[in-house]
C-alpha cells in the first residue's frame, strides 16, 4: 500500500485527490487547518471508495505544525510515497493598492512559505539520499501565477509565481 499526505485536502482539488488516491487503495493523510467538518466529510468519501484516510489537522505556514502533520502521518501509516502540496488561501477581489499589509503576509504564509515547509518536509522525508523510500510531490498552483490577475488579487498571483518557481528548483535538486 502507498502512502500519501494532501494538504488543503477538506474541499476543492485537494479533496478531490483524497478521493481518487483512497479509490486506488492509497493510506491518505487529509490535512486541513480549520474546517474539519469538510474535512471529515472528505474522509468519509474516501474511505467509502475503499481508502485508509488519517485527519491531519494543521496550519501549513506553521512549521512545527508542518513537522506534527508529518509525524502523525508515518505515526499512522509509515513512511510516504507522496504528498500533494495543496493548501491555499485566497482574498476578496481588490487591487494591490487598496490591500493591507496583513492580507498580503497571511497570503504568503500559507500559499508561499507553507509550499515551501510542506515540500521540504516531504523532501527530507522521502529522499532516498536522506534515508526515505523515494515517492512524488505535487505542487498545486494556479493560472493566476501567469496572468497575475490584475483588479483581482495580485497578492494571490504573486504567491503562486513562488510556488511555480519552487516547483522548478525542486524538481532539479530531488529528480534524476
Amino acid at each position: 500500500m502507498k502512502n500519501i499526505l494532501i494538504t488543503g485536502a477538506g474541499r476543492g482539488i485537494g479533496r478531490a485527490a483524497a478521493v481518487a488516491c483512497a479509490a486506488r487503495g492509497w493510506a491518505v493523510g487529509i490535512n486541513y487547518a480549520a474546517n474539519r467538518g469538510a474535512a471529515q466529510a472528505a474522509a468519509a468519501e474516501a474511505q467509502a471508495g475503499g481508502g485508509r484516510v488519517a485527519l491531519l489537522p494543521g496550519d501549513v505556514s506553521d512549521e512545527a505544525a508542518v513537522r506534527a502533520m508529518f509525524d502523525a502521518m508515518a505515526s499512522a501509516f509509515g513512511p510516504l510515497d507522496g504528498v500533494v502540496v495543496n493548501a491555499g488561501i485566497v482574498a476578496p477581489a481588490s487591487q494591490l493598492a487598496d490591500m493591507d499589509a496583513a492580507r498580503i503576509r497571511r497570503m504568503f504564509e500559507v500559499n508561499t512559505i507553507g509550499a515551501y515547509l510542506c515540500a521540504r518536509e516531504g523532501a527530507r522525508r522521502m529522499a532516498r539520499d536522506r534515508g526515505g523510500r523515494g515517492g512524488s510531490i505535487v505542487l498545486v498552483s494556479s493560472a493566476a501565477a501567469r496572468i497575475g490577475s490584475p483588479f483581482e488579487y495580485v497578492d494571490y498571483a504573486g504567491s503562486k509565481a513562488a510556488v511555480d518557481t519552487l516547483a522548478l528548483g525542486l524538481s532539479k535538486e530531488l529528480a534524476a
